[in-house]
């Protein structure tokens, strides 16, 4: 039996702080804007409810398709009547099998699905933030920063087809996934770049990304359309640019930045230095580009020799806009989405494992895990696997998290 509404707080949710229903979205609202692809007759349960069902089991944990179910089979009678799970004639509910959730997951809209998600997110993260920002982001010299950047789901992968590959808009510090697209067996990344970002307000945003994107027309239309700002790494895909960059005076400049770190195993330093570039003494061929930066990396392994590394970017952002210690951390901040979404999807959510490949079901269940990890860390949870773990306990705890009362004439049920 779950345990009681009233029972002590685990100590690991009490970080999350007070869930006050009024200042937290409900998510049924955003869940409502998705086309439900199913034809009307024979339909027992909304679209809207299979997906609040999913929710609620992934924010406790659940990995596959089974467990989604397993956590609706677990809720009692009360909690599928808050959820909005219809009443039989005999008097009891019951919560959507796997076949029906799998069946409802491989069919619905993904680009539908992820869209309501990230509406739903940067709606959450816009709340949670606004109060501790400053009227202007570029008075404050600290403008947001969302990285872009590409995952497999390598268990999606079949003899007939290659695994599914997802492009994701993420937000630096809290990480949150404001948007995601797929990207399809054909094509590569760099072609829904701008389809992943158009959706989105990036006026005076700083966008990160590898030399993968470092494409001139899209960087040209994220400055010029979008009104943004970048941060581009550039290597030897650009051989122009990498060439000119390379070449600058670098020995003459002095170390601007540093910082270090262990952890893994690993000692790691990194130091900055940053160039501007003129337009009249020949600029970087790059778009917009305004500072030259050079990162180096000093790296010790336990056990193994030290290795160096020198990357080099370029941004439209100059010097009075932002500091090489803003510079180096926005930088960071880019390799860090690795450790705090991709990390946490494979290891805590075990993605990489989940062998479910039907019809848009891997994209719609890595969107669920992004809705999971983004709530969980706008509320402050350190350590998401611990959180989910004492979330699955008592199945009540999930719906506050994602903006349900306990009380079912909310929202029509």
């Amino acid at each position: 039996m779950p345990a009681a509404v009233s029972s002590p707080i685990p100590a690991v949710l009490v970080k999350l702080g007070p869930l006050d229903a009024g200042r937290i979205a409900d998510l049924r609202l955003y869940f409502d804007s998705v086309p439900d692809p199913r034809s009307r007759r024979g339909r027992w349960y909304s679209l809207t409810v299979i997906l609040l069902v999913c929710a609620c089991a992934v924010v406790s944990g659940a990995r596959s398709i089974d467990e989604l179910a397993e956590w609706g089979h677990r809720a009692p009678n009360a909690l599928l009547t808050v959820i909005g799970i219809r009443r039989h004639l005999l008097g009891w509910r019951r919560a959507p099998s796997p076949a029906t959730i799998g069946r409802v997951l491989g069919a619905v809209d993904g680009d539908a699905l992820d869209r309501a998600v990230g509406a739903y997110l940067a709606d959450r993260h816009r709340a949670a933030t606004e109060p501790t920002q400053t009227p202007s982001p570029s008075a404050s010299g600290r403008p947001r920063v969302i990285a872009v950047d590409g995952k497999a789901l390598k268990g999606s992968a079949r003899l007939t087809a290659t695994h599914r590959h997802l492009l994701s808009a993420v937000t630096h510090g809290t990480v949150v996934t404001l948007a995601q697209v797929e990207v399809g067996a054909k094509t590569n990344e760099t072609t829904h770049f701008q389809p992943l970002l158009a959706p989105l307000d990036l006026a005076g945003v700083v966008v990160t990304f590898d030399a993968l994107h470092s494409v001139k027309a899209n960087v040209s239309w994220l400055v010029e359309t979008k009104k943004a700002h970048y941060i581009a790494v550039i290597k030897t895909n650009q051989p122009t640019a990498h060439s000119q960059l390379a070449a600058l005076p670098w020995r003459d400049i002095a170390v601007q930045h540093t910082a270090s770190g262990t952890g893994r195993g690993r000692r790691e330093s990194r130091s900055i230095k940053t160039c501007a570039v003129a337009d009249e003494l020949g600029g970087i061929a790059f778009p917009h580009a305004r500072l030259a930066i050079r990162v180096h990396r000093r790296r010790k392994q336990t056990g193994q020799r030290e290795t160096r590394e020198s990357v080099y970017a370029v941004t439209s952002l100059d010097a009075h806009q932002a500091g090489p210690a803003y510079l180096a951390a926005a930088i960071r901040g880019h390799w860090g989405v690795e450790n705090s979404s991709h990390y946490i999807r494979d290891v805590t959510f075990a993605e990489d494992a989940s062998t479910v490949h039907a019809g848009t079901a891997p994209r719609a269940m890595a969107t669920l895990r992004n809705l999971a990890i983004g709530v969980l860390k706008i509320l402050g949870a350190d350590n998401i696997a611990k959180t989910t773990r004492a979330i699955r306990d008592e199945p009540q705890r999930a719906l506050p998290i994602l903006g349900i009362t306990n009380n079912p004439d909310t929202y029509e049920t």
